[in-house]
């Protein structure tokens, strides 16, 4: 099978898992405020998924290592696909008391997201020619930030005109669509250390390969900092109101912006992918976001936000592309599950705790200097990552290669 051939079954796994994922958060955010009317109950959905998120995401990576890559991808998309009809059926109204069983529900979404990352990136790291990685990994970046956006935006349009119940049957047809995409996948295995399969040992031997490889741990470091600190987008909803005295419309193209120009730079990436002096873009990607962040605090004109969230979808394409070849690169097959999922872990604890920084920086700092504060804080992660990681910043992506 070609590597592009390989790469679409592959992605039609991705794009088919994310969309049924997107779907049902959305419709599982409408569902619980419909019964209990709670902003309260909505920020207990995201402590549902991550409590198991956390659990198993690093078993996840250890058994993605140790046993079939295609077997632990099918009960990821199995797994999207029995949520979404248990859902049918509260939607239904079959049980007495739903709340306590859709949040069950989304625990066991947090099980398939667990499942989904470490066996997509290990896969694609086996089917996909070390030189062509670059170029891949920018569809992919495309491809799911397309999913990120349709998702929503297709689970709200089935809410409106079909109800909750088709809604939920959408996700299950979504997450079928996926498993559809697994059946085609061919990877060989290529193994190698010991895999005899003692999770402690296996967890350690992941955590002591991420300390001991500069660049690794210097990309992890970046993504997480800077994350953390430029997290504006989870204070949108407060910013339209409080800044542009606008209703959910705006928040809607505000929140698309991001994506909108991951998108477009994702796919200018894999026709030309950054081969050469990709550690100083790297840098100057993240510094441009922070940059990005900053003036869209100090802006009050809709359009004038628009285009700079679009600027920082921009940056981060460049920075998701960059950091994505070098974890494939340097990663052996025989580690990337673990590795993919300390990443995992990495990038989810920032993105949750990012949101709560920001919050907290609004309230203390006020909403507009709080979202200022994040963009420069942004800045100085890059500096200080800059002069700690020489490595990383003379690093040429054609050397990996």
């Amino acid at each position: 099978m070609s590597a592009g051939k390989a790469f679409r079954t592959l992605l039609l796994y991705r794009v088919g898992a994310t969309l049924s994922y997107q779907i049902m958060m959305v419709a599982v955010g409408w569902h619980l405020y419909e019964i209990t009317h709670s902003v309260i109950s909505l920020g207990l959905i995201g402590l549902a998924e991550l409590i198991p998120y956390f659990i198993l995401a690093l078993y996840a990576g250890h058994a993605v290592d140790h046993h079939s890559r295609k077997l632990i991808s099918a009960l990821a998309c199995l797994i999207h696909i029995g949520v979404a009809v248990f859902l049918v059926t509260i939607s239904l109204d079959w049980f007495s008391s739903p709340v306590p069983l859709i949040y069950t529900a989304v625990a066991f979404m947090g099980v398939g997201r667990a499942l989904l990352r470490p066996s997509f990136h290990a896969l694609f790291g086996q089917i996909i020619p070390r030189e062509e990685l670059a170029r891949y990994t920018a569809y992919a970046s495309s491809a799911f930030q397309v999913c990120v956006v349709a998702g929503p935006g297709l689970g709200g349009l089935m809410i409106g005109l079909a109800g909750l119940g088709w809604t939920y049957a959408l996700a299950a047809a979504c997450g079928a669509l996926g498993l559809y995409g697994v059946s085609f996948i061919k990877a060989k295995r290529e193994t190698s250390g010991n895999l005899s399969g003692h999770f402690l040992k296996s967890f350690l031997e992941g955590f002591h390969y991420v300390r001991r490889h500069d660049l690794i741990l210097g990309i992890m470091a970046l993504d997480m900092f800077a994350v953390l600190f430029g997290g504006a987008v989870s204070i949108l909803p407060a910013f339209v109101k409080e800044v542009l005295n606008a209703g959910p419309e705006t928040l809607g193209i505000l929140r698309a912006a991001p994506a909108a120009g991951a998108v477009f730079t994702g796919i200018y990436l894999a026709k030309y992918p950054p081969l050469s002096d990709s550690g100083k873009q790297l840098f100057l990607s993240v510094m441009g976001f922070g940059i990005a962040i900053i003036a869209f605090g100090l802006s009050s004109n809709l359009w004038l936000c628009v285009l700079f969230l679009l600027i920082s979808g921009c940056c981060d394409s460049v920075s998701v592309v960059i950091r994505g070849s070098i974890m494939q690169l340097t990663t052996p097959d025989h580690m990337r599950g673990r590795i993919s999922a300390i990443n995992g872990i990495f990038i989810g604890s920032s993105n949750e705790l990012g949101a709560l920084e920001s919050g907290l920086a609004a309230g203390l700092l006020g909403l507009v200097p709080s979202i200022i504060f994040g963009g420069v804080a942004t800045i100085a992660v890059v500096a200080i990552t800059y002069q700690m990681a020489p490595h990383l910043r003379k690093l040429h992506l054609k050397d990996l290669s």
